[in-house]
């Protein structure tokens, strides 16, 4: 069956919004995504149902469902066991948008790098000269980032003009991780903490007692103290702080990479059986990183 331009846009987005809340969806909800008038979209609604591919959900809580033949009609039978590659416009998530597939058209021009990315969902939420990041995408976490040049809402497409590839590393943070870790004990001075500092090199460690993470303790924290009017003899768990952002060893690092913005932090303390043996710096990752 062939389709108008507009039964493709309302049908393609009723099946984005149901596969994210797994319930019935009102026309209002659709034609608020579209930008269309809720009158034209509860009309076309009536035509899908008549073709098949939509199923009418009654009471207050109702509204409409795809059936099995919508997915074979856009062919996009697999589309509730695909994962999502979510999609951002000046890095505010766009709901309701799913990136199926990137097509690189100009990839080996040495100045312009150039896709095409098909939607699940609307191309109406996106306008020419909008800043777009696309994934990470499941398998190879892949992260493009470009500007948008043209859009297609016939086919749902986005021409991009790419500025930046990045693809994220899959292995843990075990494999980056500064170890063993040079930590301070609970009972050190601001001057033991700067001779330890001076000696490794470092900018921060980890304060213990028993062997057990109990703060953080950096440069920053110490010279804060003396600008206050504590001396170098004071004790350093008057400065340190004491929520410890934490992690495994054995997570993946583009899981951890968001934790730094997050929870401004400059270093997070790798953790094995309550014990420390590690230690990721925003320098770690640079060197992993160097574009972000």
């Amino acid at each position: 069956m062939e389709l108008s331009p507009i039964q493709k846009d309302i049908l393609i987005t009723l099946i984005t919004l149901y596969h994210e809340s797994s319930s019935a969806i009102k026309g209002e909800g659709i034609a608020e995504v579209l930008k269309r008038n809720p009158g034209t979209v509860r009309n076309q609604m009536q035509a899908l149902r008549a073709l098949g591919l939509v199923d009418g959900v009654p009471g207050p809580k109702g509204g409409y469902t795809p059936t099995s033949q919508a997915y074979r009609e856009l062919n996009i039978d697999d589309y509730a066991n695909e994962s999502l590659v979510p999609i951002r416009k000046d890095e505010e998530l766009v709901p309701s948008v799913n990136v199926s597939e990137i097509d690189f058209t100009t990839l080996c021009h040495p100045d312009i790098c150039q896709a095409v990315v098909k939607l699940i969902g609307s191309a109406k939420n996106f306008d020419i000269g909008d800043s777009i990041t696309i994934g990470p995408s499941p398998v190879t976490k892949l992260l493009v980032r470009g500007e948008i040049y043209g859009k297609d809402e016939v086919s749902q497409s986005l021409l991009i003009t790419i500025t930046e590839m990045i693809s994220l590393p899959k292995k843990r943070i075990k494999h980056y991780m500064s170890s063993p870790v040079i930590s301070i004990d609970t009972g050190s001075t601001f001057a033991d903490a700067f001779r330890i500092f001076s000696e490794a090199k470092i900018h921060g460690a980890p304060v213990t007692a028993n062997g057990k993470v109990i703060g953080i303790v950096t440069l920053t924290d110490i010279a804060g103290g003396i600008a206050r009017g504590k001396s170098l003899t004071d004790s350093i768990t008057d400065v340190m702080t004491r929520n410890v952002v934490t992690a495994s060893p054995n997570i993946n690092l583009y899981e951890v990479i968001g934790r730094f913005k997050e929870e401004n932090i400059g270093r997070l303390v790798i953790i094995r059986d309550n014990k420390p043996v590690g230690i990721l710096t925003q320098s770690d990752i640079i060197h992993v990183f160097p574009s972000l």
